[in-house]
């Protein structure tokens, strides 16, 4: 499987002060703008209350098989996709666009919210994903990671979010100490806030 060729490009189109505001606005308390501690930060998302939705993301991936910006097309609640498009007037192809293989390689940016992310890496970080649509969304969580590791530490597959498998054949994973191991790492914020429990 090839991913070596994805050039992940990620900037953090708004900050988390936005979303602290509009938390502050919620519960009735005046506007601040100081930035918020990376704890609040991860419990909003374990929480996903709204305001994370105003933290976005804007992501570039060049060299993506076609296939693979279909699979991510499919997302939409607080992802807009871009794609380069396929017409010829517009691009140069070596072949007609109705020849052109799903194989073929192509660019995708997109923006996305922070519940998108989490929504997103639920299903394409999931083992029983393509293989290589999960490798290029685990670029995708790198790249995030270096802009905002407390966002890519929230940006998790299924089994993990839920604390089981749904999926209607499990691959395993749930069962493995390296499970049981990063669970207990995704939710180590809300168990600390919760007093252990």
């Amino acid at each position: 499987m090839e991913t070596t060729s994805i050039i992940t490009r990620v900037f953090q189109a708004t900050t988390w002060k936005r979303a602290l505001r509009a938390a502050r606005a919620t519960v009735g308390k005046t506007d601040t703008d100081k930035e918020p501690s990376d704890l609040w930060k991860a419990r909003m998302l374990l929480a996903e209350h709204s305001p994370i939705r105003l933290v976005e993301f804007d992501v570039r991936v060049e060299n993506i098989k076609q296939w693979i910006t279909v699979h991510l097309v499919r997302h939409w609640l607080g992802f807009i996709p871009f794609v380069h498009s396929q017409r010829e007037d517009r691009r140069h192809l070596d072949c007609s666009r109705d020849e052109l293989p799903q194989g073929s390689l192509n660019s995708l940016e997109f923006s996305a919210n922070a519940q998108a992310l989490i929504n997103i890496s639920r299903k394409r970080l999931c083992n029983q994903a393509s293989p290589e649509t999960k490798a290029t969304w685990q670029k995708v969580k790198e790249a995030i990671a270096e802009k905002d590791p407390v966002m890519a530490s929230k940006m998790v597959p299924e089994c993990i979010f839920r604390g089981f498998c749904p999926e209607l054949k499990c691959c395993g994973y749930v069962k493995t100490d390296d499970y049981k191991r990063k669970l207990e790492e995704y939710r180590k914020e809300a168990i600390e806030n919760n007093g252990g429990r």
